[in-house]
């Protein structure tokens, strides 16, 4: 039986991994469906197949690897092949995230899906926890981490469902605002009650 689902979200540059990094330290099941995208999308996987067959080749590094760089820029700039490439992808990834849920042995898991608002919330959430930060932070931080340009990180952040959409669908919202350690002693406060909720629905 798979444990009580608590899906993570928040925009991107967020402090999501530092939220999830908490909840893993505190013994939970984590898993990321960002780390299951990346894994599908590997040479020999048929994701990448796909890819190569319904968007084209020049994806492809020569080594075979998925050209991320250039796929990234074309999807922004062509919404029907962004389109399809959530078509081959996401069901993959929730088929992985769903097999890996099933397998935890943690009270809950901790289910990591920056697109849950733009998929529809595709899975089946106990709870929702949205890290949340004011967009002028977000752009600050996306700009230092990945060193882009102010409009290149607007449009990223256009490109992703609004501050409003994302706290529209949550049951528990953690602040990163500030610095890292009031982010990781939110999660370590919010972590018991999830236990005790968990543990209540099991009963």
């Amino acid at each position: 039986m798979t444990p009580p689902l608590v899906v993570l979200t928040g925009g991107i540059a967020s402090g999501k991994s530092t939220a999830s990094h908490t909840f893993e330290r505190l013994g939970i099941t984590v898993v990321d469906t960002d780390r299951l995208a990346r894994e599908i999308v590997q040479p020999g996987q048929p994701a990448l197949q796909a890819i190569a067959e319904q968007l084209g080749t020049q994806f492809l590094l020569p080594d075979g690897q998925l050209n991320r760089p250039l796929l990234r820029q074309h999807i922004f700039e062509h919404p029907q092949a962004r389109r399809q490439l959530e078509a081959i992808t996401h069901p993959r990834i929730r088929q992985r995230a769903m097999e890996q849920a099933a397998q935890a042995t943690s009270p809950y898991v901790l289910l990591v899906v920056p697109l849950f608002v733009e998929t529809g919330c595709a899975y089946p959430a106990w709870k929702t926890v949205v890290v949340d930060v004011p967009e002028s932070v977000q752009l600050h931080r996306l700009m230092a981490r990945d060193g882009m340009d102010a409009d290149t990180a607007r449009k990223i952040l256009a490109a992703q469902a609004s501050r409003q959409d994302r706290l529209a669908v949550a049951d528990h919202v953690l602040s990163n605002a500030g610095r890292i350690a009031e982010l990781e002693a939110q999660v370590t406060r919010l972590h018991p009650q999830l236990l005790a909720a968990a543990k209540a629905c099991s009963s």
